[in-house]
């Protein structure tokens, strides 16, 4: 074979030019996959490559052979050493490498013997590698406040190229600045893989605010995703600074709910044992933070504190204020007046702030209170009054009913009266709906001797109120609507016929009159075709008697009275086919 390779390089050297190709193109594989090198990427097409051969730089201008391929002719591998039973031929003339190593790094050329030329395609090969894993060792059990600390040590495994570290605090990275911050890198490469493990040491000064701050370490390798280590907290140490009384409790605070105090001290490890000053009482509690104060009362209002038991000159306070509003209306309940009597109203309001009053008469507001020199019948109504300040409200009522003088004219004046029940169909056509309209004092009550639904009822405003109801009737029916009160009781019926008994009968009545012309017009007609008849059978007879008479010799009045009536039977028909 080394024979015939030989004759055919003299053969193209005889008759072909041989080109080099100036500048490599470089491959990047991943540390212990399959590499795949290019040849010639199409340059050459496949039917005119005589032979194809690999080849790879040993270095030192020393050539180690990979393999060839001849037209028509299978693989033959000359590989050795590192590179025995590791390469292969591609479909499309690339040289497969498998399980890449960093002395993979090196120049690989594909030579192409086409039919007149041989070309060399060099590759250069990188292989690398992401680093095995990213954690933070040497951890420190606690930091001072103000003491460069070493915080710990973050390692970047088996990487090549060597990883680049960056530290970070809630996701921030950190920049050495020589004072609380301190950042060491160095890196060690394994004699024998090649591969560099890097290490970070953090050296920190903490703060307060890096209480449960956390503390990451990460790199960005050049092939793969970002690598970010689990992250760590560290226990901050300091003394008590400040200290603040929180008041738990529900907004607005009034007489009968419970209220918290919680002390909340910055130190750390946190103070557990405080005292509350009680606006007198002192209330010593150990192993919390927090003293209830249950069922408080417009007395509770007043300055609260807490301290440290070891440091009674630390403390802090807060103002508690209990929220109450009471209201007293006089007067109240159900009022029965006379009319033209006099009916003072007074509202009474004991509130720990500025309230605000506002009335309503049948649930429709008032623009000012209710005063009553002389009370008449259309003050009949419920009154109530709302007193609100802030979230709070109290309300109260009473119910006026204004009644005649007499006894007699009260019985009469009061007892309800119905003043109108009417119907009328929806505008659906689906269903009706059934009115009552009426009068009394105090309000009646209305019924209906049927179920409905959509019940709508006005407001009831100087002795009056309307009554709506929707029904659906399947049937003719007489419904009834009753209103009564304690003077009395009226009750008036309208009959509702049935949705489906009007829908037929408006088709009947669109029937009938369409029959009815027809029948008109029918009438009209056989008039007419009577006179017409009539009128040709009296001409043909007045015809025969007179052709009878020439030939008789009788005179032609000797049939006058039949004409006579012949003419009276055409004249009354003609009278009824113009009716």
């Amino acid at each position: 074979m080394h024979l015939l390779f030989a004759s055919c390089a003299c053969a193209l050297l005889i008759t072909a030019l041989l080109r080099q190709v100036s500048g490599l193109e470089t491959v990047i594989g991943l540390y212990g996959e399959t590499l795949e090198i290019p040849c010639n990427k199409g340059a050459v097409k496949a039917e005119d490559v005589v032979m194809t051969k690999w080849k790879y730089d040993k270095g030192d201008g020393l050539s180690g052979h990979l393999l060839v391929k001849q037209k028509n002719q299978n693989v033959s591998i000359s590989a050795t050493d590192e590179y025995k039973g590791r390469v292969s031929l591609a479909a499309n003339s690339g040289l497969l490498l498998s399980a890449a190593k960093l002395t993979d790094q090196r120049t690989f050329t594909c030579m192409v013997v086409a039919s007149a030329d041989i070309t060399e395609y060099p590759v250069t090969v990188v292989v690398y590698k992401t680093p095995a894993g990213l954690e933070i060792s040497d951890k420190a059990e606690e930091l001072e406040i103000g003491k460069l600390t070493k915080l710990g040590t973050c390692v970047a495994q088996d990487a090549n190229p060597a990883a680049n570290i960056t530290w970070l605090k809630n996701n921030k990275p950190l920049v050495a600045d020589g004072k609380g911050i301190s950042i060491q890198a160095s890196v060690l490469v394994d004699p024998v893989t090649g591969l560099s493990t890097t290490s970070s040491i953090l050296e920190y000064s903490a703060e307060k605010e890096d209480t449960d701050a956390q503390f990451t370490c990460s790199t960005q390798h050049t092939v793969g995703a970002e690598q970010v280590s689990s992250p760590v907290t560290f226990t901050i140490t300091y003394s008590t600074e400040n200290i603040v009384l929180q008041v738990i409790a529900q907004d607005p605070l009034v007489e009968g709910d419970n209220v918290t105090l919680k002390c909340v001290a910055d130190g750390n490890p946190a103070p557990t044992s405080f005292n509350f000053h009680l606006k007198g009482e002192l209330v010593k509690v150990e192993d919390a933070d927090t003293h209830t104060i249950t069922n408080v009362s417009r007395d509770t209002t007043g300055e609260y504190k807490c301290s440290l038991i070891d440091n009674p000159t630390m403390e802090a306070s807060k103002d508690i204020t209990v929220n109450y509003l009471d209201i007293n209306l006089s007067p109240s309940g159900n009022i029965i007046k006379n009319a033209g009597e006099a009916l003072d109203v007074t509202l009474q309001i004991d509130a720990s702030g500025e309230s605000k009053v506002s009335w309503t008469k049948d649930n429709v507001k008032l623009d000012k209170e209710p005063k009553f020199t002389k009370v008449t019948y259309s003050d009949s109504g419920l009154y109530e009054c709302e007193v609100t300040m802030g979230l709070l409200s109290r309300k109260a009522a009473f119910d006026l009913v204004v009644e005649d003088v007499s006894e007699e004219l009260r019985a009469v004046a009061g007892a309800p009266v119905i003043r109108q029940l009417s119907k009328q169909r929806g505008e659906d056509g689906q269903h009706k709906v059934l009115i009552c309209e009426a009068e009394g004092s105090p309000k009646p009550a209305v019924s209906w001797s049927i179920n409905g639904t959509s019940l709508d009822e006005s407001p009831f405003v100087n002795g009056k109120i309307t009554h709506k109801i929707t029904v659906v009737p399947t049937a003719n029916l007489t419904v009834s609507c009753t209103v009564s009160n304690e003077f009395g009781v009226d009750t008036r019926a309208i009959n509702v016929s049935s949705l489906f008994e009007e829908v037929r009968m408006d088709k009947q009545d669109q029937s009938d009159d369409s029959d009815q012309t027809k029948l008109v017009v029918g009438v009209v007609v056989g008039l007419l075709v009577a006179t017409v008849v009539i009128g040709l059978a009296y001409l043909v007879y007045m015809k025969k008697s007179k052709q009878g008479s020439w030939k008789t010799g009788e005179k032609e009045n000797g049939s006058s009275e039949e004409e006579k009536k012949l003419e009276e039977k055409v004249e009354e028909n003609s009278q009824k086919a113009e009716v």
